[in-house]
């Protein structure tokens, strides 16, 4: 990693394996960059001055690394390096009339922020619910017996949870959204803000597909 820094801020990196002492450092080895905000926890660099092209190669060469290694945990640690190198920064600034306001906002920012992240790890799905219903036909098809059916039954009642709890919040019968739901073509779900019928995804109402799939995990765990 203090290689990727490196390159990103066009410094050099002092290490006696490459012969290099810190007490000998001129000021052309150190890197630059327009801000660097530095926490307890992170360091963030802004406008680094190294060679867009050295970093172009870099990430290159991370990219080649993640396809080809296979352990989770080094992809995990090679994915965090790649994003230092190519994301951007966005300064997010929240302001209220009091400082309840202020909180609540703020964590509107985060929860959205925090899903967003889901977003950009494993993608999204039509979101209100819908994902789950689509799947409850796939779920009913298995045929067990005993514990097993129960624990299938538990969780198809589960995966319509959401949508009934978010017809009934508008003031409507879950029952029956539900099964209108399901009746509709994949992705179409209902919008509750706007009492209509939708293509979720083209409506922009979505939700991270590792929200959804952790939700039917633990849906499965518990039953």
């Amino acid at each position: 990693q203090l290689e990727d820094i490196a390159i990103l801020t066009g410094g050099t990196v002092i290490t006696e394996d490459l012969g290099l002492n810190l007490k000998d450092v001129t000021i052309d080895q150190l890197g630059q960059a327009s801000k660097i905000n530095i926490t307890k926890d992170n360091a963030t660099i802004v406008e680094g001055s190294g060679d867009k092209g050295a970093v172009a190669s870099r990430v290159d060469t991370i990219k080649q690394q993640i396809a080809e290694t296979t352990s989770d945990f080094d992809r995990e640690k090679l994915q965090e390096r790649l994003a230092s190198l190519v994301v951007g920064v966005a300064v997010i600034n929240v302001g209220a009339a009091t400082e309840t306001e202020l909180k609540e906002r703020k964590y509107r920012i985060e929860d959205a922020l925090n899903a967003t992240r889901a977003a950009v790890g494993e993608g999204f799905v039509a979101g209100g619910g819908t994902a789950l219903v689509n799947v409850i036909a796939a779920v009913s098809a298995l045929s067990e017996e005993g514990d097993v059916q129960t624990g299938i039954n538990t969780v198809i009642k589960a995966l319509e949870s959401p949508v009934r709890q978010i017809a009934e919040n508008a003031g409507l019968e879950g029952s029956v959204i539900v099964n209108k739901l399901k009746e509709q073509k994949e992705g179409f779900g209902y919008n509750a803000a706007t009492d209509e019928w939708v293509d979720m995804i083209a409506a922009g109402i979505v939700d991270p597909t590792k929200v959804t799939r952790s939700a039917l995990q633990n849906a499965a765990s518990v039953s």
